[in-house]
């Protein structure tokens, strides 16, 4: 029993000490959230993440270290909701964007997206003019169009050259809706 308590307690440390840079990640975003929509988004989630593997490890530490049995069972019901949180997180991620996959299309070397094939959730709230600003904001931001940009001896790439080229799903979406 000696030897559990002291692996819980040093694996409880462990996620304590990587909780601080997630949380120190999402403080940054903070200060850094004034300039775009997609940082702002962001912020709140990463800080809430931080402080909750924070508080949970600190609990599981000290209930292991201290051999707390309310700390213990708090540590395990939070461990029990945060797993289940995750594992219905992955469930609606598969079920919102099982069907969307690529098709070819011909004479170009990237797939073509379309926005029907995803759930009707999904689809509704990618179109509405409201989340799509949020979304091409972020597309902006991270400078995706203006880095798929080639150029040769200066010359821009002729439209044949870049319908050939293999683009990465983000790319082909950022072509595709701009």
């Amino acid at each position: 029993m000696r030897t559990s308590n002291h692996l819980i307690g040093f694996l409880n440390f462990l996620t304590f000490l990587l909780s601080i840079p997630i949380l120190g990640g999402g403080i940054w975003l903070s200060s850094r959230a004034n300039n775009t929509d997609c940082m702002k988004f962001l912020q709140w989630p990463i800080i809430i993440i931080g402080v909750a593997i924070m508080v949970v490890s600190l609990a599981g530490f000290a209930g292991a270290c201290y051999r707390n049995n309310f700390l213990m069972y708090l540590y395990l019901w939070a461990m029990f909701f945060i797993i289940a949180a995750l594992i219905g997180f992955v469930i609606f991620a598969y079920a919102v964007t099982d069907k969307g996959s690529g098709r070819p299309v011909m004479n170009r070397a990237y797939l073509d997206y379309s926005l029907q094939d995803y759930s009707g959730w999904l689809a509704d709230r990618v179109s509405s003019e409201s989340y799509w600003s949020k979304i091409s904001s972020c597309i902006r931001d991270s400078h995706v169009c203006s880095r798929m940009r080639r150029t040769f001896e200066g010359v821009p790439e002729s439209d044949e050259l870049f319908y050939r080229r293999k683009l990465s799903p983000i790319q082909e979406q950022g072509f595709q809706w701009s």
